[in-house]
């Protein structure tokens, strides 16, 4: 089969891979699923894992170290891409069009969501059967592909390779990824159904996909997943606002943890606190020191550190972070979950007694800590309250936290919009306003959220802080682009609604030329950007641009036919 065959399995995953342990080379790709046959593949259509990426998933296929680990373990990670990838499919933007911005893709990164399994084997020469299984996808989907890596690894290792062709099939049959759609996925005689929360959701919603699985027997995955935020926190419950800060102003941070399932969740837990904003900045959630970026990550100029959120497991790093300003240490979790290869975490000792857990940071919080969700949570666990309910008391509280944290800097952004009056249709439609920190900064003294929140503190120097990190301009350049848009679309609607004939009386043939060059530059400007233009908008601006080139000498009518063609 060709790429183009596999065009509905590329929009959910980008490929499966084996990964084993071999006594000669160490851990190595075994098999990559579908398999592509890129001989018959045009180039623009390729997307295959260069070497460096591979290297990478090779090595974050297995824990750092795993010794210690017997039976299966399941985690995430996320890797840079490296070499040529062609240009992005347009359902990915059609899906990034519509989702909302936590949940949008970003093609320079893949996540690897691996199901790894060790266990005793004598016929083996090292004594260990050692394999992951892992899947590669560019949706951040964490919860739903957690679940399909736990229901496609466990049918691999129960029946070897056929179910990893029999669910490439399987995938290739489903619908597209539509952000607002529920969708219905059958997957190894297994139906999943789907809903991702599309950008029409209301505000309070959560921002993670929703996933229910109809199958015989439950499935347990072994990772926490997206939804269970409470769980994963919950070692972390005193220093929340911290955290919050540290993810909302994209500070470096280390999430050190004795495992990769423990680190992973955590990592992607903080990133998720400052929901609706998005998480522009770098994270990785499991992250190894075999690392194509290691050295540069790790290098010892503390002024130049980038802004990245690192999920790690092996003891090496406190040394080799020590001068990162930020750190959170996690102790050794009781594993609840069952594994179906019964899983002795016996997990080296010697981590956890080197330092102890906790939250040491050099960056100092700048608002006062809100005791009262501290209080509720802390109830809730001598009440036995749900686990669900639980995770929906925090995420609810940190979204309202970032969105008044956001409002004053969505209402100083509509102030920078010019006015609907000021928009000619004869006239270059009018620029938005540059953003001034410092005019945001003076405006808060009248509008900012220490006159109605209850948290108090320096909001101000917060907003500085933000104002420089990776965060801020990921939100702005997408807002300043809808912004732009819309004035494109106000000043096309504007141009529409105008009498050209009133407008023609009079006017030389060069400027009625440049009219209809400007029009049709303008509608294909709004083609190539899919701006949702009216089609009486569209059908209008036509009807002038054949109104004017009729008074037209017919050479001049010929030359711009010729051209528009």
């Amino acid at each position: 089969m060709t790429e183009q065959d596999w065009a509905g399995f590329r929009s959910w995953l980008h490929s499966i891979a084996v990964v084993t342990f071999d006594l000669e080379l160490g851990q190595v790709i075994e098999n990559v699923y579908p398999v592509n046959n890129s001989s018959t593949t045009p180039t623009t259509l390729q997307d295959t894992l260069s070497e460096q990426d591979k290297t990478n998933v090779c090595y974050l296929a297995f824990p750092d170290s795993n010794s210690g680990i017997m039976g299966d373990i399941q985690f995430h990670f996320r890797i840079r891409r490296s070499g040529p990838r062609g240009s992005v499919p347009t359902h990915h933007k059609e899906y990034n069009s519509r989702c909302l911005p936590p949940l949008q893709l970003d093609h320079n990164f893949l996540f690897g969501f691996a199901y790894f399994r060790q266990v005793k084997d004598p016929s083996i020469r090292r004594g260990y059967y050692q394999k992951s299984v892992i899947l590669l996808s560019y949706l951040p989907l964490v919860t739903f592909f957690t679940q399909l890596t736990t229901l496609i690894a466990r049918k691999f290792f129960d029946s070897g390779e056929l179910p990893l062709e029999v669910a490439c099939h399987d995938i290739d049959r489903w619908s597209a990824p539509i952000p607002g759609n529920h969708i219905t996925l059958p997957v190894l005689g297994t139906l999943i159904e789907l809903h991702i929360p599309a950008t029409t959701a209301r505000s309070g919603d959560s921002s993670c996909e929703t996933v229910t699985i109809s199958s015989s027997a439950p499935l347990c995955p072994l990772s926490p997943l997206d939804t269970e935020l409470f769980p994963v926190l919950l070692p972390l419950l005193d220093h929340l606002h911290t955290l919050w800060e540290l993810s909302l102003t994209a500070e470096p941070l280390v999430v050190q943890a004795p495992s990769p399932a423990q680190c992973s969740a955590t990592v992607q837990a903080l990133t998720s606190l400052i929901h609706p904003l998005r998480f522009v900045a770098d994270y990785r959630p499991f992250y190894t020191i075999h690392d194509a970026d290691f050295k540069e990550l790790t290098s010892s100029n503390s002024s130049a550190l980038p802004a990245i959120i690192l999920g790690v497991t092996n003891p090496f790093f406190n040394k080799a972070l020590q001068h990162w300003p930020n750190l959170v240490r996690l102790a050794d979790q009781p594993n609840t979950a069952k594994s179906p290869a019964k899983s002795k975490a016996k997990v080296q000792s010697k981590f956890r007694n080197e330092t102890k857990p906790g939250v040491f940071t050099a960056t100092k919080p700048l608002l006062d800590k809100d005791k009262d969700i501290v209080k509720k949570i802390t109830k809730g666990l001598q009440l036995k309250r749900p686990v669900e309910v639980q995770t929906a008391l925090l995420r609810r509280y940190f979204l309202e936290l970032t969105q008044t944290f956001m409002i004053p800097l969505e209402r100083y952004l509509t102030s920078l919009m010019p006015l609907a009056r000021t928009i000619s249709p004869y006239r270059a439609p009018p620029k938005v306003r540059p953003f001034s920190c410092d005019d945001f900064i003076r405006s808060l003294e009248s509008s900012g959220p220490q006159l109605t929140s209850r948290i108090k503190g320096d909001w101000a120097g917060l907003y500085r802080r933000f104002l420089k990190s990776p965060n801020f301009v990921g939100w702005y350049n997408t807002r300043a682009r809808e912004m732009c848009s819309k004035l494109t679309l106000l000043h096309l609607e504007s141009l529409a609604e105008a009498k050209i004939g009133i407008w023609m009386a009079g006017k030389a043939e060069v400027e009625l030329v440049d009219m209809v060059l400007r029009i049709r530059s303008k509608l294909a400007e709004a083609t190539r950007e899919e701006l949702p233009l009216p089609d009486i908008v569209v059908e209008r601006l036509e009807g002038h641009v054949r109104t004017i080139v009729s008074t037209l000498p017919a050479d001049l009518q010929g030359v711009i036919d010729s051209k528009h063609g």
